[in-house]
């Protein structure tokens, strides 16, 4: 299932795509796409409408949201491609390097991204996002950690580097500015996703490609960073995963470096689970 969140931002509604892709309304069945609503058992009834086909319609012109409200936590896997860690000038991880991401960073996939006062290093980062569906603590290997996804979406993990790199070490404070986390358009049930290392996915800025990878490459695999994260904190449904970004930001490209400035238009987009769309503008 492709499952959404739409309407005006704070007003947003649950909805879905059925299978002939016409866009449809869930309220009737379910008040919110949460954390609730994905670790209990409503999405088999949820199936089953769209299977009916009798849902009303909704109007394929209103805003999308980001399909999952305000997560309880998002969990970032830095430097998790090794071209990535090479354009950076880092040494590839021995282990899942861990960072937090502020549940308030997300925004609708189409919503504007906002440069921070007094920013001058914003850069783009394409990422599979995984959404949680089953709590996930001390899971003893990989193979329990697939069965813990509810589905999977698309992160543009929005970063300043000054303020991640050279404001003191600490790189939450560089992910965290309002709007860094655009989600969504669909969240696509784990069911839909044969294989999550096998998702080609690209960035374009202002039309020009600049990211272009595949979830093969990550150094650590969907089901590796579950289990890990699992090792040192409690994953509860509606918690998401952002799992790193290939070669290609601002921040491993030649001098001058291309970051983002006001007016920019950010494409993102990952296979079988759609495309974003932003325009930057100011704090």
């Amino acid at each position: 299932m492709k499952l959404l969140r739409v309407g005006a931002v704070g007003q947003e509604r649950p909805a879905a795509l059925d299978r002939a892709g016409r866009l449809v309304d869930l309220s009737g069945l379910v008040t919110e796409i949460d954390g609730a609503f994905l670790g209990g058992d409503r999405l088999d009834q949820v199936r089953a409408a769209l299977d009916e086909g009798s849902l009303p319609g909704v109007d394929p012109e209103i805003r999308i949201g980001a399909p999952i409200a305000r997560p309880g936590k998002i969990v970032c896997v830095g430097l998790n491609y090794s071209d990535h860690a090479a354009e950076t000038g880092a040494t590839p991880p021995a282990e899942p390097v861990l960072f937090m991401k502020a549940s308030n960073t997300v925004v609708g996939p189409d919503d504007q991204v906002l440069i921070p006062k007094d920013s001058r290093k914003t850069d783009w980062e394409v990422e599979l996002a995984v959404v949680i569906g089953r709590t996930a603590r001390y899971l003893t290997g990989t193979a329990q950690a697939l069965d813990c996804v509810a589905g999977y979406t698309i992160s543009n993990d929005v970063s300043e580097r000054e303020f991640q790199l050279e404001r003191g070490g600490q790189w939450d404070k560089g992910k965290s500015c309002e709007t860094f986390n655009p989600l969504g358009p669909w969240l696509v049930t784990a069911d839909e996703v044969t294989d999550p290392q096998q998702l080609g996915l690209r960035l374009s800025v202002n039309g020009t490609l600049r990211q272009d990878g595949n979830t093969k490459n990550m150094i650590f695999g969907v089901a590796e960073i579950i289990h890990y994260v699992s090792r040192f904190m409690v994953l509860e449904p509606g918690d998401v995963i952002n799992t790193g970004t290939p070669a290609g930001v601002a921040l491993g490209l030649p001098e001058p470096k291309p970051y983002l400035r006001g007016g920019d238009v950010i494409e993102v987009e990952i296979d079988g689970l759609g495309r974003q769309r932003q325009t930057v503008g100011n704090a």
